[in-house]
């Protein structure tokens, strides 16, 4: 599908999202350091289509996982970093239609929680909503924007326990976090 060649390492002298900086502190009197980056906070979105009995996922090329495993595609929740001066939700609804060509109202997105991410180096906070979506909602086909290259997955509701304990598939905490979230609200709601 997507060729990756010439790979090469160079150092990040700038970067317009990521600043690394070394945090120098006092913990109970003893003096310690610790290396961070400072990184943009997100949202991500758990997308169910509804007569698909389907969720709506993103396959994206990630080149620190490329280092890692040689492939560098991960499936991912619908997702984006917060780099405007707009609020949350509508970043949501944005990414939404960006990445999976479904346009959705705000009165449908629904806020389920937040968390904070890559805590060890990181600490971005990540804004997490729910929304389900149908044929009608399609506007595109998806993709996201300029060269993203994101591939739209529909991950049947019935598949999504084989999915998430599959090792060999490259999934996001975030993704996992979700599913389980979405299979403990269903139980709630439905006793099933």
């Amino acid at each position: 599908m997507y060729s990756i060649k010439n790979v090469t390492l160079t150092p990040c002298e700038r970067s317009d999202f990521v600043k690394l900086e070394r945090m120098h502190y006092e913990q109970d009197g003893i003096k310690k350091s610790w290396d961070v980056a400072q990184v943009h906070d997100s949202v991500a979105i758990l997308i169910y289509h509804k007569e698909r009995d389907a969720f709506v996922l993103v396959k994206q090329f990630r080149p620190p996982v490329y280092l890692k495993n040689g492939d560098g595609f991960s499936y991912e929740l619908c997702a984006g970093i917060v780099d405007k001066e707009i609020s949350l939700i509508q970043i949501a609804q944005e990414e939404i239609e960006e990445e999976t060509g479904y346009a959705v109202s705000l009165k449908r997105i629904k806020k389920i929680t937040s968390f904070y991410t890559a805590v060890g180096f990181a600490g971005a906070k990540q804004e997490f909503y729910y929304v389900e979506v149908s044929d009608e909602d399609k506007v595109h086909e998806g993709g996201g924007i300029d060269v993203e290259a994101i591939e739209v997955i529909y991950l049947p509701r019935a598949e999504v326990t084989s999915f998430i304990y599959d090792e060999s598939i490259v999934k996001t905490p975030g993704l996992m976090f979700a599913m389980s979230w979405w299979k403990t609200d269903r139980l709630a709601k439905t006793g099933s």
